[in-house]
């Protein structure tokens, strides 16, 4: 590695979210281009570089930046090019000059020290002279910062951060307490802090140790969809975790419920432990639902009934529809209740349901608003309802934190509500709890609420089953439609969705027009026929692109995981030519044509969409876990790649942002949730059991919509199909919502 000091002449480039620039940098009177990472330089400054050298196809020989350091100017040349830069403000050429001749190498001690000096000079009041010394202050102490941070291995881009947190009392608390970093600083979590804490000689049993190591087992387990851990398995995680015995972690539980950074609740003999934000969200959302439900709950009076039969009767005719007894009853329960739950399978005629409610509510003049939790399941619903359907990040109005596990911001809450008497929301096994709270924070008492989804779905990514609970719960109207209507049922998408979800075998004879299994056992073989089926025989039968065949898997690793998968289908599908430009993102390639996925919910990232002449039309912010994309264009110079999402949405992504998208010429099933895809392919060898469940299993049959192709064994479908063993998740909104009635009776 190359180390060099010099100046920064000039700044070509920079990106001001990620701090990446092109310098203009002085070496002894030579100009060399310098590229990396260099967050809050300025023109002027003096910096010591380490990187190495790479020859750019277009820019020729540069540096590329590994770490740096600002450093003072040590001769009188680089003291006035530095105070004439416009890095303190006040100072221009004129006026660095003066200075300079002033005070000659003692400036810089005279403006830190002694700083009423600086009024010696022509042009400089007392007052200014305090603002520059005080700039020149402010800028030595992050620098002295960063130098203090680098020591623990800590990059400029986190420096700032934390920095920019603590101030001048960084310094106590990383000597104290490090793992404070982690529940105040985004992108600090546990290992980090545990890292930085290891090289500053923090004892392994610290109570600040043991208790960072909790909060981050019940992060963790959030991530696997739990709301709490019992307090035993919480213990075991974290004993694990950090190395320690579990006589070690257990008193600190009971002290982070004291500081009120933990809740724990008794449910008969199991001790359930919460992280505070969880267990409240689910108490709010429990609390709000009641007030929902209460204002509007009653029976219809006989006249009513009369009234809404003879309309229901007039649309039946419009439509040329007719509703069986459940749907009519899914109808009149959203009208008499405040929230009304509608589930079923699919071909059970939700969506004619949907759209007959739809219609009554219009008939009646009241204000309807659609939405579902990700950009695709929203367009389906336009498509099949005929009224505008938004995302529910959309719907609330976004606008807050670009950070995920710090929460989203809404226009829309309690202050500022949703103005509608009724509110649809679809697909509502993929809603999170902290999702459904911030939608609940905006929905007024005396709007009406209906609540789609299939129960028999994968639950959401997010923590929480909600729909699961609401249901379980026995407090609110649930319809579920049964019937499987002729035009589904002659789909055996349809037919052998519902006869895997009553656990009954279904024919892999390929006999049928939409549903295949082809036998292989070998990977190798599977990976031959996958890039045949996308690349020439399904999208003639489907009537769609390459682009649109999806193929699902239930697993991340192994020889048919996504990981593989992704690198095999790229190389097939959207292979290396000159005319694509490529970026090498750590073991992860992207080329420019690749299909793409967003894998993480980024609230504050900005989106475009360009007219033909490149002018910019439509502009927001928001994308989600689950959007998928094309890349379009890849810079180098920029350092940059340029997605296309639905809707001709445009994303820039900064090359250190690329750990938000991954490849998705194959997805995993729960990925595919709320998406519906012209033909599906399924490659299912073998897997953990607790995975190869019937749950997953019916959750991917019914994200296809023409056509679904099962590339494996035909054992291994069946042994699906018999295991009803599900993931548990421990959630407790259904105890919230029961404790509220109970309270009610009382």
């Amino acid at each position: 590695m190359e180390q060099v000091k010099g100046y920064i002449d000039h700044i070509i480039y920079q990106n001001k979210e990620n701090g990446y620039a092109v310098l203009s940098f002085i070496i002894e009177g030579e100009e060399l281009i310098c590229v990396g990472f260099f967050k809050n330089v300025e023109a002027g400054e003096t910096l010591e570089i380490s990187g190495n050298y790479v020859e750019h196809p277009v820019y020729g020989n540069q540096l590329k930046a590994e770490k740096f350091r600002v450093v003072p100017p040590d001769d009188l040349i680089s003291m006035e090019r530095y105070l004439s830069s416009g890095a303190i403000k006040g100072i221009g050429e004129a006026l660095a000059a003066r200075i300079i001749r002033t005070f000659k190498e003692d400036t810089f001690r005279i403006i830190e020290e002694e700083p009423e000096r600086l009024s010696e000079v022509k042009g400089i009041s007392e007052r200014k002279a305090r603002e520059i010394a005080q700039q020149m202050i402010e800028k030595k102490d992050m620098r002295e910062a960063f130098v203090f941070l680098q020591q623990y291995g800590i990059s400029n881009t986190l420096a700032v951060k934390i920095y920019n947190q603590y101030g001048m009392n960084l310094y106590g608390i990383m000597k104290e307490n490090p793992y404070k970093l982690a529940e105040d600083i985004t992108g600090v979590g546990f290992r980090i802090a545990d890292e930085i804490a290891s090289k500053i000689g923090i004892h392994t049993d610290s109570d600040y140790r043991i208790r960072s190591g909790i909060l981050y087992t019940l992060l963790q387990a959030s991530s696997e969809g739990h709301i709490y851990l019992p307090a035993d398995l919480l213990a075991d995680r974290a004993a694990m975790l950090l190395g320690l015995h579990r006589e070690a972690i257990e008193p600190q539980i009971d002290n982070l419920a004291m500081d009120k950074k933990l809740v724990i609740k008794l449910k008969g003999e199991e001790k359930r432990v919460y992280a505070s934000s969880y267990y409240y969200a689910e108490l709010k959302c429990a609390r709000m639902l009641h007030d929902l439900n209460v204002v509007m709950d009653r029976e219809l009076l006989p006249s009513e009934e009369r009234k809404v039969e003879g309309l229901l009767a007039a649309m039946e005719a419009e439509q040329g529809i007719e509703l069986d007894e459940l749907q009519r009853k899914a109808v009149l329960t959203s009208i008499s209740n405040g929230i009304m739950i509608l589930s079923g399978g699919p071909g059970t005629g939700k969506t004619t349901t949907i759209n007959t409610i739809i219609r009554f509510f219009e008939a009646e003049e009241m204000d309807i608003l659609l939405a579902a939790p990700t950009g695709r399941a929203a367009k389906r619903m336009t498509e099949t309802t005929g009224y505008e359907a938004r995302t529910i990040h959309r719907l609330l109005e976004i606008n807050g934190s670009a950070e995920e596990e710090r929460g989203a911001q809404f226009e829309r809450n309690e202050e500022n509500p949703l103005e509608a008497d009724v509110i649809i929301i679809d697909e509502m096994s993929m809603v999170d709890i902290h999702l459904f709270q911030s939608f609940l924070s905006a929905v007024s008492v005396g709007t009406r609420l209906v609540l789609v989804g299939d129960r028999n779905q994968l639950p959401s990514v997010g923590p929480g089953q909600v729909l699961q609970d609401l249901i379980d719960s026995g407090s609110f109207p649930v319809v579920v439609l049964q019937k499987i209507f002729r035009q589904a049922g002659e789909s055996d998408i349809v037919v052998n969705a519902h006869k895997i979800n009553r656990g009954e075998r279904i024919a892999l004879n390929n006999k049928s027009r939409d549903f295949f299994l082809l036998e292989r056992s070998d990977a190798n073989v599977i990976y031959k026929h996958m890039i045949q089926l996308i690349r020439e025989k399904l999208p003639p039968y489907v009537d769609a692109r390459p682009y649109d065949i999806q193929v699902l898997t239930p697993m991340r690793k192994g020889s048919l995981g996504v990981e593989v998968l992704n690198g095999i289908l790229q190389k097939y599908l959207n292979p290396p030519s000159a005319g694509k430009k490529e970026h090498l993102a750590g073991e992860r390639l992207f080329r420019e044509g690749d299909k793409v996925m967003q894998i993480k919910n980024n609230y504050q990232i900005t989106w475009e969409v360009l007219s033909k002449y490149q002018i910019p039309i439509d502009k927001g912010m928001g994308i989600f876990n689950g959007d998928m994309g094309i890349i379009r264009e890849i810079n180098e110079t920029a350092q940059s790649l340029t997605v296309e999402y639905d809707e001709q949405r445009l994303v820039e992504y900064p090359f250190v942002q690329l750990d938000e998208i991954e490849l998705a010429y194959a997805i995993t099933i729960h990925k595919s949730q709320g998406s519906e895809y012209p033909a599906v392919i399924l490659p299912l060898l073998s897997g953990p059991k607790m995975l190869f469940n019937r749950n997953l299993l019916y959750t991917a049959v019914t994200r296809a919509r023409k056509c679904v192709t099962i590339l494996g064994s035909s054992q291994v479908v069946q042994e699906m199909i018999d295991n009803e063993k599900e993931n548990k998740r421990y959630t407790s909104l259904c105890d919230r919502i029961k404790e509220l009635e109970e309270k009610e009776w009382d």
